[in-house]
């Protein structure tokens, strides 16, 4: 695994009747970090870049809200997705369950900066290793900062009264280098000591680096040999260097607190290796189109699997261009991975009870009826879904908003009503294999 997600969607799935999702398309991080050469942690000086990169560090851009949707963080240009999506994610998760709220859309400037700093918060506690109330928060070093906007800008005066706004310019010119020199990391042993600390820094989220200087926060929280232990491979970067892909280590690292390459629940051996998964379920979800695509299986992220779900999944690793149906020379072998009874003269029996017609097949829904016939979903058959993309120009008249939408989970023994066949969709199906999607906009949102 280790992949750069080029697609993924972000799920809160506790509210009742209504799921939230948040696609964002490429985790682009346009300076590509690469932390692979990381080797102290003591000083932020010490995370390597890559220099031969042609993207500018500058565009490591800021938090900010929406002009046009009080909750929706604004990215700007190829920015960090990688770290965006899950923030905005976890700040919708602490609105609509942690908030006394009626209308979870509209935030005064006070609610947004009380929201966005306790979701950082979250994010870092989550990250905390074993909870052992070791926080770390990288700033700028205000001294400095001063002294070389001031050398810059030509005016001290000037500088003087907007260090927190020149900071992040000062820093464009002055270069790779001297950026590490013009920031600090500041350690808190208690979580409120954390909360007041990043409630303090407020201007500087809300400011260019913002993003950047989270990042590097949840890092040196973690603890670098920490992430050393938990990646596949340490020498693979967390944000890719060449098109600035975030690694799923960064995903699995933002969402669970774990920087593990995989998406399994548990761990796996493969040929003598130990090949690290999740092991707790996150408070956020994660779906990806990769497993669409069949890049990656059995991505359950610890949710309990219902036994038709299970089901469904064996019988299409059986079935791998999705046809819906097997061969049924193959059915014994499904019987056998689900722990059915598999005696040659019952398998024989289920042949002709499945396929009567005799076409040599054996069709997914017929199946999941004899043998699960009172499996089914557990969940809402209609829900409320909102899409979330962060770009301005790939919103309707390039505004910032959420599109809604309504999604009905229709069973297998349903006849198919097929809407659409959108990346988006594909990507839901991956959790939902019978779900269909109306929106109310005249078409279905932009993923790019």
């Amino acid at each position: 695994m280790g992949l750069g997600f080029s697609r993924a969607v972000l799920v809160i799935v506790n509210k009742p009747h209504k799921i939230w999702w948040f696609y964002k398309t490429q985790f682009l991080c346009t300076h590509a970090l690469a932390c692979r050469h990381i080797s102290k942690t003591n000083l932020c000086s010490s995370f390597a870049f890559s220099h031969d990169c042609e993207a500018s560090a500058a565009v490591w851009s800021w938090f900010v809200f929406s002009e046009s949707e009080g909750s929706a963080l604004e990215q700007f240009e190829g920015g960090p997705c990688a770290v965006i999506a899950p923030v905005q994610a976890f700040l919708l998760k602490k609105l609509l369950f942690s908030s006394e709220k009626s209308s979870w859309r509209d935030c005064s400037e006070e609610e947004q900066k009380e929201l966005l700093c306790h979701t950082l918060c979250d994010i870092l506690e989550s990250a905390c290793c074993d909870h052992s109330g070791s926080y770390c928060l990288v700033s700028w070093l205000r001294g400095k900062t001063t002294e070389e906007t001031a050398s810059i800008s030509g005016s001290p005066a000037e500088s003087s009264c907007q260090v927190e706004h020149s900071s992040a310019l000062a820093v464009e010119e002055l270069g790779f280098e001297r950026f590490h020199a013009l920031i600090q990391k500041r350690s808190f042993r208690s979580l409120p000591e954390l909360k007041d600390a990043v409630l303090d820094q407020y201007s500087m989220w809300g400011n260019k680096f913002g993003v950047l200087l989270f990042l590097y926060s949840v890092l040196l929280t973690k603890g670098i040999e920490n992430i050393k232990n938990e990646i596949e491979d340490a020498s693979e970067p967390l944000i890719d260097p060449v098109y600035g892909h975030g690694s799923q280590s960064l995903i699995n690292l933002l969402l669970t607190g774990h920087a593990v390459s995989n998406v399994w629940d548990g761990d796996r051996e493969c040929s003598g290796m130990k090949l690290l998964g999740i092991h707790e379920q996150a408070a956020v979800g994660f779906l990806t189109l990769m497993e669409a695509l069949r890049y990656c299986k059995d991505m359950a992220l610890v949710a309990p699997e219902a036994p038709s779900e299970q089901a469904r999944r064996v019988f299409q690793t059986y079935d791998p261009e999705d046809n819906g149906f097997i061969p049924d020379s193959l059915l014994e072998d499904v019987m056998k991975a689900l722990d059915l009874v598999s005696d040659p003269e019952y398998i024989n029996l289920m042949k002709n009870k499945l396929d009567p017609e005799g076409l040599g097949i054996i069709l997914l829904g017929p199946f999941l009826q004899e043998f699960f016939p009172d499996q089914g979903s557990s969940g809402p058959e209609s829900f409320t879904v909102y899409h979330y993309n962060g770009l301005k120009q790939s919103n309707y008249n390039e505004k910032v908003m959420y599109v809604e939408g309504t999604a009905v989970v229709m069973g297998f023994e349903d006849p198919m009503l097929q809407t659409d066949d959108t990346p988006i969709k594909r990507c839901l199906q991956t959790k939902w294999p019978y779900i269909e999607l109306l929106w109310t906009t005249d078409r279905s949102p932009s993923l790019n």
